[in-house]
């Protein structure tokens, strides 16, 4: 055997295990950094080899531990409840369209499209929520506007039931009495794994991530998600750093603040909960992306 095919596949594993380790080395040097002595952060810079432990930046951010968990308890409900939902709705409006019977096929993607384009204002689309739908200060409101349907999600789903589900399939289901809905839930949702995991992260990641409608929506602290939490705690470090110059109250204040350290905290609060679930929706990931990409 010629000594480049012998050393080609080990090349290759280096060369993935070279990559994974690079992807993984922002994660570490932010966890790092969170725990890293403020002054040494101060003196030395960021590394990954820090010359002191410190926790006092999560010390600081669990001081009001009461309401970290309710944000945590809030965020987690929205997306659970969210996606959950949200793969359901998309699932019922991309199976019909994928269907070449359905009537107003072409008009109904096109409307669909159409929203991917233009939207109605933030103005109306504010009032529509708050007014109409009386969304102001409740869970629904960090759940519906904006994220319970995604037209690219309706699209990738239906090229993907579409390119994917043999059309055979549907044929025997109908030939042995099935009724639509039947052939739905029993014969392609169990085929469909792989586009519903990726919608699942899709939504999932969205869900999470969101802070803007809790912005908008939400004035209780009780309701308050994480992601919004932690901004509001982020934009209180800033205005300290910026008050700092000007005000002998607000330095002393600051020098006791790890306040570098704090940023990489709430970055690590925010995002350790994604890091674990994104291994469950690996396997399907790939499979499902390439599969729903394929133009229908």
């Amino acid at each position: 055997m010629p000594i480049a095919t012998r050393l080609r596949n080990p090349l290759i594993h280096l060369f993935f295990v070279l990559f994974a380790v690079a992807s993984l080395l922002p994660f570490a040097l932010v966890f790092i950094v969170s725990i890293t002595d403020e002054q040494s952060i101060v003196q030395h810079g960021y590394s990954l080899f820090p010359t002191k432990i410190n926790f006092a930046a999560y010390s600081f951010l669990f001081n009001d531990f009461a309401q970290i968990a309710r944000s945590y308890g809030v965020t987690v409900i929205c997306t659970f409840v969210g996606t959950i939902l949200s793969v359901l709705i998309t699932a019922l409006f991309a199976y019909p369209l994928s269907r070449p019977g359905l009537p107003l096929r072409r008009t109904l993607s096109f409307l669909l499209f159409f929203t991917m384009l233009f939207s109605g204002g933030m103005a109306p689309w504010y009032i529509t929520y708050v007014t109409m739908f009386g969304m102001k200060n409740t869970l629904m409101s960090m759940i519906v506007p904006n994220l319970l349907l995604s037209a690219f999600n309706v699209l990738l789903m239906r090229s993907f039931f579409a390119n994917t589900i043999p059309e055979s399939i549907v044929e025997s289901g109908t030939i042995d009495g099935a009724s639509e809905w039947k052939i739905f839930v029993k014969l392609i949702m169990p085929l469909s794994a792989p586009i519903v995991a990726t919608i699942s992260l899709f939504n999932l990641l969205s869900y999470w991530n969101d802070w803007y409608n809790c912005m908008l929506f939400i004035d209780k602290a009780g309701l308050m998600n994480i992601q919004y939490l932690m901004t509001k705690m982020l934009l209180n470090v800033q205005f300290l750093i910026e008050k700092s110059s000007s005000s002998s109250n607000a330095g002393e204040l600051l020098s006791k603040m790890p306040t570098e350290t704090i940023r990489m905290a709430l970055a690590m609060i925010g995002i350790a909960p994604l890091l674990v679930a994104y291994p469950f929706f690996q396997k399907y990931y790939i499979s499902g992306i390439t599969s729903g990409a394929v133009k229908g």
